[in-house]
């Protein structure tokens, strides 16, 4: 798929800047383009500011680490991993992934319907990937049921699927779903779009309803050709779904941008910000930064000028900003895949290959649902209750996020409430239940197993040691084992650690605990053997200490978050 070509970034708010196409970048931080050097010249004084930033030296060092003081995530956090509890979760944080792999399962030629169920979906990269990316040779009907027990994140994701089943062009289609989706402010095309386009819609609704019971549950199937979307809701929900595509009264740009980097900038997580920018090279923590502070999934140099809307599907009330102050777009899609994705001469700017990774995904998701008999259908309810509203036996994908882990769910409530609903074995062998794990062996590891994790040694323990030599560790008798906890690169060295562990008898020590061999006996759903969909540790290393590429690999996994503890568990009907 064509990546969008960047324009050159000597731009200026009043539209009188360059339009011409870069082909050129700056050597200082290869984060922008030019058409050649009169225009980078012209630029220079707005572009210093970025490309001189103290982010962007080798020697930067977080704000704990010059001050001499313990950062406080030491003592709040578990494995140093963030947490955001009490806030909105608007955004995958986790990769997305492609719940049919249907050519290695079923098979590109399968002569079915599919249907398919995500039953704690989040937002919708999986639903936009898993489209996006079925074989063209497909052409049965698909039908698919989202659903998510916050009503932010229904209405947000019933908002982004309506924009892509009324838009005329396949390209400002594109572009609206990213922004409405990511950006804090958007294009007045973009608001146009929601209250020409999608308002309409929704004001139907809600004038034919107007006079029933607040807590009446109600459907609307929307048809567009071969495609339809049906939404269901209690009759309060959809009044609430008109404030979604109508700014708060009163909410400037301005007012929006303050109120968000209160948050994203705020001087009392700065301690949690500086822990992920430890992991990023120099240029990368300019672009983290330039994201934190205008909220806009663009090119770094890209023009910002038309961006003058208040996302109003973000911003439900004028003085609060939904999600937390580490939320990033970044999260929800594999690292490998953006940093694969071309962004011109611009090599560093990971938003700008961000930006086309995702654009490239929803043209090809768009173009999948051009030539399909698509049939989606949402809704907002409770995990446990959603199976009333479903067909038992009726589906080939199951996917629930991480449902299945104790703080949710659980396994078990999960195999009785989802195992039902998937096709039986005689209907189609390749029907699949998908449950992660993100807690497991966070809850399990005992210190017995950390101490043997630091001091047993193994072949990958050669590797981490060419880690430290590339971040400088060794040097001037730098000891890791003597380094105090808040050093940031003994916080490397630990998330190093976590990324070539084995975790594999914990896990095992927590499917025993947790008696996951009654699944079987009990709710009729047996673990599959060998994944099909999804690894089953996706996120660990894949080379070996002494293979090519190996320390390239691990030091892209040591990147922000430890995901190497996350577990994909496969189940099929029994």
């Amino acid at each position: 798929m064509a990546t969008q070509q960047s324009i050159c970034a000597n731009w200026s708010a009043n539209s009188t800047g360059c339009k011409k196409f870069g082909n050129y970048t700056c050597k200082g931080c290869y984060l922008v383009v030019y058409c050649g050097s009169d225009c980078q010249k012209s630029h220079w004084a707005s572009h210093k500011i970025d490309c001189k930033s103290s982010l962007g030296n080798e020697t930067w060092r977080p704000q704990w680490n010059l001050e001499n003081r313990n950062p406080p995530f030491l003592f709040e956090m578990r494995n140093l991993v963030p947490s955001f509890h009490g806030n909105k979760s608007l955004w995958g944080n986790i990769p997305a992934i492609d719940v049919l792999q249907l050519g290695s399962n079923e098979g590109g030629d399968y002569e079915k319907r599919l249907n398919l169920l995500f039953a704690a979906s989040g937002d919708l990269r999986n639903v936009v990937k898993t489209i996006a990316q079925m074989p063209g040779s497909y052409n049965k009907p698909m039908d698919v049921v989202i659903n998510d027990s916050d009503f932010d994140v229904v209405a947000r994701n019933a908002i982004i699927l309506l924009i892509a089943l009324v838009a005329d062009n396949i390209d400002e289609a594109a572009d609206c779903m990213i922004h409405v989706w990511y950006s804090a402010l958007i294009r007045k095309s973009d608001l146009d779009m929601l209250q020409q386009k999608v308002l309409p819609l929704v004001e139907s609704i809600c004038e034919k309803i107007k006079d029933k019971n607040s807590s009446s549950l109600l459907g609307k199937t929307w048809r567009f050709g071969q495609r339809s979307l049906r939404l269901v809701l209690p009759k309060a929900s959809w009044d609430r779904l008109l404030a979604f595509l109508n700014i708060p009264k009163g909410l400037t740009a301005e007012q929006a941008s303050r109120v968000r980097m209160a948050i994203t900038l705020d001087e009392s997580k700065k301690d949690n910000l500086d822990l992920h920018l430890i992991f990023q090279t120099p240029s990368r923590r300019i672009a983290k930064h330039r994201f934190r502070q205008d909220g806009l999934l663009l090119p770094f140099g890209a023009s910002r000028h038309e961006f003058q809307e208040p996302n109003p599907t973000l911003f439900q009330v004028p003085d609060v900003w939904p999600m937390p102050d580490c939320a990033d777009p970044l999260q929800g899609w594999s690292l490998k895949d953006v940093e694969d994705t071309p962004s011109g001469p611009a090599t560093a700017d990971i938003y700008g290959k961000l930006f086309n990774h995702i654009r490239s995904m929803l043209r090809a998701f768009l173009l999948r649902l051009s030539d399909m008999q698509v049939s989606f259908r949402l809704f907002c309810e409770k995990f446990s209750l959603l199976p009333m509203h479903l067909e038992c036996g009726s589906f080939n994908r199951i996917e629930v996020s991480n449902m299945a882990d104790n703080l949710h769910a659980g396994m078990h409530t999960t195999a009785y409430r989802m195992g039902p609903l998937l096709q039986a074995p005689h209907v189609n062998p390749h029907a699949t239940l998908i449950t992660l794990f993100r807690e497991a062996i966070r809850e399990t590891m005992t210190m017995q197993d950390r101490i043997m994790d630091m001091y047993t040694y193994r072949p990958e323990t050669k590797l981490i040691r060419e880690y430290f030599s590339y971040i400088g560790a060794y040097a001037a008798g730098y000891n890791p084992d003597a380094a105090p906890l808040s050093d940031p690169k003994a916080i490397k060295w630990t998330y190093a650690q976590a990324n070539v562990a084995n975790y594999d008898p914990i896990f095992d020590r927590f499917m025993n605990n947790f008696r996951f061999s009654q699944v079987e006996q009990l709710f009729g759903v047996t673990m599959k053997r060998k994944n099909t969909v999804i690894e089953k540790w996706p996120f660990k290393m894949k080379l070996q200490y002494g293979q090519p590429g190996a320390l390239e690999e691990l030091i892209q996994l040591t990147d922000e978050v430890v995901l190497a503890k996350e577990r994909y568990v496969e189940w099929r009907r029994f």
